[in-house]
């Protein structure tokens, strides 16, 4: 499993499955319980218009974290890691 990192604080890049999805929800709650005040979006209209932004815009984000040495994640295929990355990524999208 790959640890997280500067680019993935929650580990959202190893996330294969329903149970890794439920286990990364997980942290974002306790992350939201401990931190939840310096969200971007603490409302949820506000996290949920945040959401729908970032879902469109998030292929922009996997362009920017890849390298030459790592697989492009295709944005347009659903999985649960892409699931993931757009609930992390409405945190702190404005």
């Amino acid at each position: 499993m790959k640890l997280a990192n500067e680019h993935d604080p929650l580990g959202t890049s190893a996330i294969q499955s329903r149970q890794g999805f439920a286990h990364f929800l997980n942290h974002l709650l306790v992350a939201y319980q401990s931190n939840g005040k310096d969200w971007e979006n603490q409302k949820l209209g506000d996290f949920l218009e945040a959401l729908a932004a970032y879902a469109t815009d998030i292929d922009g984000y996997y362009r920017n974290i890849s390298s030459a040495d790592e697989l492009v994640v295709n944005a347009d295929v659903a999985s649960w890691r892409v699931f993931a990355d757009m609930l992390r990524g409405a945190t702190i999208y404005e």
